[in-house]
């Protein structure tokens, strides 16, 4: 992939803008619950750019970004998931995936988004109306996915998100995103938070504790003035002890390259690749949904792409 414009105006605020972009892994109240804080300002930002997204979409498609982040804390080994929203709204849907690594990547199926009248809030209830939530985990050394599917019930994605934990995986949960933009309509501040009650919870702490979270302050507006997550969890939850076991990076990632392109192309009917190599118009781009990277075949790869293309027999 190509980053169309890397977040920073320099190299030292692009590194230092790198660092900052990461998860935490906590526990509470002596391990009865889990929780995970990110910023992903970064991500958000970098995301926005190579999807050419206007503020709606860069708030539908943000969120999502962050929520998948925050379940990659859940991910182990080679561990890999995909998040998916179909919906009826003017939004249609999205796609996000994200892997142990923290590497995140995704897209609208309806960009822009049709508006009728002018957004005068951030509520995206309206934009996808009614639909499904599907959350599928490729883990590794299993031979078939696992997938899980809630009805959309709020047009939130953060309590969807947590609507889906509780009736498909039986899990409370409490989740939280947020997205800062500035008079300009660029993202500042971006980040999310995520708590999960283990079995030793009892109702009382699960009660308290997700009391809590909703007097956390925005999480969008904390990144924008350089917050740093282990020190909101510290203070925001200090009675119950948190203790931080780990932390990775997130990063907006597409491993899509110019061979894997070809070998897509190669799997075209053979009409229409042998139409395509002779015709044009050349060179012919070809975008990676997830990413949006245009690449260019010009006649003579599109040749080669021909020759190399599965045998029919």
């Amino acid at each position: 992939m190509k980053k169309i414009e890397p977040y920073g105006r320099n190299l030292k605020e692009q590194l230092r803008a790198a660092a900052r972009d990461r998860l935490y892994n906590f526990t509470l109240a002596d391990g009865a619950l889990r929780g995970v804080i990110m910023n992903g300002t970064r991500m958000v930002n970098e995301m926005r750019k190579n999807h050419g997204l206007g503020i709606l979409e860069t708030l539908v498609l943000g969120r999502a970004y962050l929520g998948a982040g925050l379940m990659t804390s859940l991910l182990k080994g080679d561990d890999r998931l995909k998040l998916q929203i179909e919906c009826s709204g003017a939004v249609k849907g999205l796609t996000v995936e994200a892997n142990v690594y923290g590497e995140i990547r995704g897209y609208l199926h309806k960009n822009p988004i049709p508006i009728s009248q002018p957004v005068d809030s951030f509520s995206l209830a309206p934009f996808l109306g009614a639909g499904v939530l599907t959350v599928t985990r490729y883990l590794e050394g299993t031979e078939r996915p696992l997938e899980g599917k809630a009805i959309l019930q709020y047009g939130d994605i953060a309590k969807d998100l947590a609507h889906y934990y509780l009736t498909s995986e039986q899990i409370p949960t409490a989740v939280n995103l947020g997205l800062q933009f500035d008079p300009q309509g660029d993202v500042i501040g971006a980040g999310g938070f995520f708590l999960q009650a283990l079995p030793a919870a009892t109702d009382q702490q699960i009660t308290e504790i997700e009391a809590l979270v909703p007097s956390m302050p925005s999480l969008g507006k904390y990144f924008a003035g350089q917050g740093e997550p282990p020190k909101l969890v510290k203070h925001h939850y200090r009675k119950y002890a948190p203790k931080f076991l780990k932390e990775r990076r997130v990063e907006f990632m597409c491993h899509c390259n110019e061979h894997s392109i070809s070998s897509l192309l190669a799997f075209l009917p053979v009409d229409e690749l042998d139409e395509l190599r002779r015709q044009g118009p050349f060179p012919v781009e070809i975008r990676c949904h997830f990413c949006n990277t245009a690449y260019h075949f010009d006649q003579i790869a599109l040749e080669q792409v021909y020759a190399l293309r599965p045998s029919d027999k």
